[in-house]
């Protein structure tokens, strides 16, 4: 699912988005302040759904939303606002949803849940790695769910590595620290790499997984990622960076570092 926000106070544009991407955390989400930003990428994008504020300079939300549906008529138009008295309005134009700031979780849910217009999702077939946000790890598009919550850390480092190989002790560190040399950190870091093995396994995708005797790395030939996407220009990918990378990992955040500075020029 792609998902326009259109919001001209920075905050609110990234507290909506944040709960969106609670709601739904595999969704492609692009944030625009200004109706200019917005229509443009209305015209090279098709966006499922479009949660706007209605207060807002120049344009507001209820003239955007008639552009955007000039543009793509299936758009669902949820409006985000701080004001209830143009809900008859926003009806009028047969709006999905309309929320009163601040945006709730439920309130979100409800709106995705219940769009006028049904969203029929691509089905993304074999293994897929999401790593802006949070890393998650996907095949036909149902979430993987690992043993141990530092075998899916180890998968997100090599895939962090683009290819490149690791060694038994640098990834101890990484997941040990000052622990790392420790007899019982290596042996724990044995079963992780089982562990990891086997649940690749389970999905038919243990081929992306390459290790000889004290190395290891991703066959990134053999991987759907957005990050590679990324690096290759892909507009999708491009658009879908939002200046998080994979967020639950400290070591990230030097690649995260490097993601921002690219999407700064």
């Amino acid at each position: 699912m792609n998902l326009l926000i259109v919001d001209d106070e920075p905050m609110a544009l990234e507290e909506i988005r944040e709960v969106v991407l609670e709601v739904k955390n595999d969704i492609c989400v692009k944030c625009c302040d200004n109706y200019m930003d917005a229509l443009e990428n209305a015209k090279i994008k098709k966006y499922d759904v479009a949660f706007l504020d209605i207060s807002m300079p120049c344009m507001n939300g209820l003239e955007i939303a008639k552009n955007l549906k000039d543009i793509n008529k299936n758009t669902n138009i949820v409006f985000i606002t701080g004001y209830s008295e143009y809900a008859v309005e926003a009806f009028s134009i047969n709006a999905s949803g309309y929320i009163l700031k601040p945006a709730k979780k439920a309130d979100v849910k409800n709106a995705l849940d219940n769009l006028r217009i049904p969203v029929v999702e691509d089905i993304q077939t074999g293994l897929r790695i999401k790593c802006f946000g949070n890393f998650e790890v996907f095949y036909n598009d149902e979430p993987i769910k690992f043993k141990r919550t530092l075998t899916k850390e180890v998968l997100a480092y090599l895939v962090n590595l683009k290819g490149a190989t690791a060694t038994t002790n640098e990834i101890c560190a990484v997941l040990f620290g000052d622990k790392s040399n420790e007899n019982s950190s290596k042996h724990y870091f044995r079963n992780l790499i089982s562990d990891l093995r086997a649940t690749l396994g389970l999905y038919n995708s243990e081929d992306i997984f390459v290790y000889k005797r004290n190395s290891f790395s991703v066959d990134v030939s053999k991987i759907n990622c957005d990050y590679y996407k990324y690096l290759n220009y892909d507009i999708s990918a491009v658009n879908s960076y939002m200046g998080e990378y994979m967020k639950q990992y400290s070591w990230a955040e030097l690649t995260n570092g490097f993601l921002i500075s690219q999407s700064e020029k």
